[in-house]
């Protein structure tokens, strides 16, 4: 425990001691990628705390919810970062131009500026406006119209 210490220590270039604590989600920010806290030792409110290492590139992100319990780390005295959650309100993943997002309201997965949700409703749209030729000319009417609709609702409940 004392070779991780000492790594620690070097890597933040302090002398600050890295200790941990466990505490309750009062607010968050997912713009800056960081939470409020309070401690349940009854210790002073942290506030930004982070989520991430670095928030402007992508990566991962786990957002707890809030009253939720997480653990923060503390490298110094001004820098801490969730690094558990008992509860995820959010899942985010950002890999350069790929995104996909997991929250209780769907699944978001995103390449540049197409979406699944939106390929999926083109799919969807153009098979509803199916036209055939038979021996008797072109049919107009989808006979399964409904399975096709029912499967948009479907999916717009699911994708996000």
């Amino acid at each position: 425990m004392s070779d991780l210490r000492d790594t620690l220590q070097n890597l933040t270039q302090t002398s600050d001691e890295v200790y941990a604590k466990v505490c309750e989600v009062m607010e968050i920010d997912q713009d800056e990628k960081t939470v409020n806290v309070k401690p349940v030792d009854d210790t002073a409110e942290i506030y930004n705390v982070r989520l991430q290492a670095e928030s402007e590139t992508g990566g991962l992100v786990l957002f707890p919810k809030v009253g939720s319990m997480v653990l923060v780390v503390f490298i110094n005295k001004n820098n801490a970062a969730v690094v558990n959650t008992s509860e995820i309100e959010k899942l985010s993943l950002v890999i350069e131009s790929c995104k996909f997002e997991a929250d209780s309201s769907g699944f978001l997965l995103q390449k540049e500026n197409e979406t699944l949700k939106k390929l999926m409703a083109d799919l969807i749209k153009a098979i509803k406006a199916l036209k055939f030729t038979t021996n008797n000319g072109p049919t107009i009417n989808l006979i399964n119209i409904e399975d096709f609709i029912e499967l948009e609702t479907r999916f717009n409940g699911f994708l996000k």
